[in-house]
């Protein structure tokens, strides 16, 4: 088993607290240490125990780290790592939680390759609408997919360590490529955000009477929680993953297009064979244990 030096965790909110959280819990390094932006996020990380030390400074906290984690939105992650140029350990492996892989993974592997680390891609499939350190949880990524997206140039010892690092957090993991992933989860991932964020905008609009928002109940809630997530993390995804995001919508957009033309026609069988196989499928996802816990 790996045991890791110094884990950096650049960025601890949500994601990067339960990673703090879980490796700690887990001994994994003989110290974890965050990155942070604002001096009152400090005393949060030592009031939740998330990491040993956090800090604003950002070499400080790099430098003898061998497991560097970008837990930042995806716009900031090129230039964090450029300012770690002269404090990056040699052979140091970096790796993120981005939510879009292509142009992470083309961006950052030949930028920390130049610094002497070693790039990994990865997205766990974990999370919450909830944001900030005070969101974390030590069993967050418990039963969770974690994706890594290794390229051609990924050595197998880094890789390997990296898999067991979230073997060890309680996670499954799966390889793509980058663009596979992008593809799949602009389909499960991307596109549900942006129908619940449609949702809470289109009934929530304040044009409507005070009636409209006193007649959404626990449908309307669960289906839109995940509007409650970041703006500034989901612009930035959105952004990275445009093009597949664009196509998906496209596809998504005719079949909605499809149950209005049925709908029109007044066909009840079509209508309820529409109901009926989305109750399939889904039962049979939840049957066959691919749900989150």
């Amino acid at each position: 088993m790996q045991h890791w030096e110094k884990i950096a965790i650049i960025g601890v909110g949500l994601l990067g607290g339960s990673i703090g959280l879980a490796a700690r819990g887990q001994n994994l390094a003989r110290r974890v240490e965050g990155y942070v932006r604002r001096e009152e996020v400090i005393k949060k990380c030592q009031d939740y125990g998330v990491v040993d030390k956090a800090s604003c400074n950002l070499d400080e906290i790099v430098s003898g780290a061998d497991l560097i984690i970008l837990c930042t939105p995806l716009s900031q992650m090129k230039s964090l790592v450029e300012r770690m140029r002269g404090h990056l350990n040699k052979g140091a492996i970096v790796t993120d939680v981005g939510s879009a892989k292509a142009n992470a993974v083309s961006e950052l592997e030949p930028l920390v390759s130049e610094l002497g680390g070693e790039f990994i891609g990865g997205h766990p499939m974990a999370g919450s609408e909830k944001t900030g350190v005070d969101a974390s949880i030590s069993t967050l990524f418990n039963g969770a997919v974690c994706v890594l997206t290794p390229t051609k140039n990924t050595r197998n010892e880094p890789l390997e360590n990296v898999k067991e690092f979230w073997h060890k957090l309680g996670a499954r993991v799966l390889l793509l490529t980058p663009e596979d992933h992008d593809l799949f989860v602009s389909r499960s991932s991307h596109l549900p955000h942006i129908v619940a964020n449609e949702l809470a905008r289109y009934v929530l609009n304040p044009v409507y009477p005070i009636e409209q928002a006193m007649l959404c109940s626990s449908g309307f809630r669960d289906t839109t929680r995940i509007a409650s997530s970041s703006p500034e993390m989901w612009r930035d995804i959105c952004l990275a993953n445009r093009e597949k995001l664009i196509n998906v919508l496209e596809e998504f957009i005719k079949e909605l297009e499809n149950f209005k033309s049925i709908l029109g026609n007044g066909d009840g069988e079509k209508i309820e064979e529409f109901f009926k196989t989305a109750k399939r499928l889904r039962d049979s996802w939840i049957e066959q244990g691919h749900s989150p816990e």
